[in-house]
């Protein structure tokens, strides 16, 4: 009850149900046990779908997906633990550990392979009521020694700007440090003008469920056409999600939405999979230059 209060804000109160005895509440804390295990002994990591210059078709950058590999169960749904993460408080220990090791990641790649490749990081609410974040953030930065345009933080469009005491000038700190940030899920959750006005979102990235049903539903059509013409308005630039077909990549390259990632091009990979597609990427590239010379 007590971390239900703390997720609901300042000045709530949620009261403790019986129910959450017995059984139910034994799973729950043996999943916490296990959740505080995984992170010590660095099961928690992440996995990082590239994101693609739909006109070249090359990989510009990545999102950073948070990913717990048990070495007995294999790789277990974040849907299974990232709620309980956020409940628990974990999830500032998780978000830290994601920024870290994707900077680092970054870092890496961009010197081994001389691309100017960037990352994407989810941002929880719960990490948004820390007033201390931007400190945090730019302490992780600064120290991988990655330029912070190259690091973009994703808050997703369904958090209420009411519900966060001073989320704007939190991100607006975030933004300071130099890093850039986006609107996630965009369609789904409060998406006023207003919320595009006050969020000094460099990215708008529609939400996958509109993407999908490209070619399907003409109502989702119309509202990625208006989501469309609000992001060029504003001069947001846009990212489209969840892009698992040719059709929905032509639908959209002829929308000029040219930043685009999805299973169309390819699943959340791990590292070394990441480092083999780039050395390929390369090495497509020298063929090239050398075919045309």
């Amino acid at each position: 009850a007590m971390y239900d209060a703390k997720l609901a804000g300042k000045n709530s109160y949620v009261v403790f149900k019986h129910s959450e005895t017995g059984q139910a509440l034994k799973q729950k804390t043996e999943m916490v046990d296990n959740l505080k295990n995984a992170i010590q002994k660095g099961h928690i990591t992440a996995f990082f779908q590239p994101k693609i210059n739909a006109l070249t078709e090359d990989i510009i950058g990545f999102e950073a997906l948070v990913r717990w590999v048990d070495p007995e169960i294999g790789l277990i749904n974040p849907g299974h633990f990232i709620p309980l993460a956020e409940e628990t408080g974990l999830i500032n220990e998780i978000g830290e550990f994601v920024t870290k090791y994707a900077c680092e990641m970054l870092v890496q790649w961009q010197k081994k392979f001389g691309l100017s490749l960037s990352c994407s990081i989810n941002l929880s609410a719960v990490q948004l009521l820390d007033s201390k974040l931007p400190e945090k953030l730019e302490n992780i930065v600064n120290s991988s020694g990655i330029h912070p345009h190259f690091i973009d933080f994703e808050i997703t469009e369904t958090i209420n700007l009411d519900d966060i005491p001073n989320l704007v000038s939190l991100l607006n700190e975030i933004v300071e440090i130099g890093c850039t940030l986006s609107i996630d899920d965009f369609g789904t959750g409060h998406s006023s003008l207003d919320y595009v006005k006050r969020i000094p979102a460099k990215y708008i990235k529609i939400d996958q469920s509109f993407v999908k049903n490209i070619g399907l539903n003409p109502e989702d059509e119309a509202i990625l056409d208006a989501t469309i013409n609000i992001a060029k308005r504003l001069n947001r630039e846009l990212v489209a999600e969840g892009v698992e077909t040719l059709e929905i990549k032509e639908w959209l390259d002829n929308k000029s939405c040219l930043i685009q990632q999805g299973y169309f091009f390819f699943r959340p990979l791990p590292q070394d999979q990441v480092e083999n597609l780039l050395t390929n990427q390369i090495a497509d590239t020298i063929n090239i230059i050398g075919h045309h010379n």
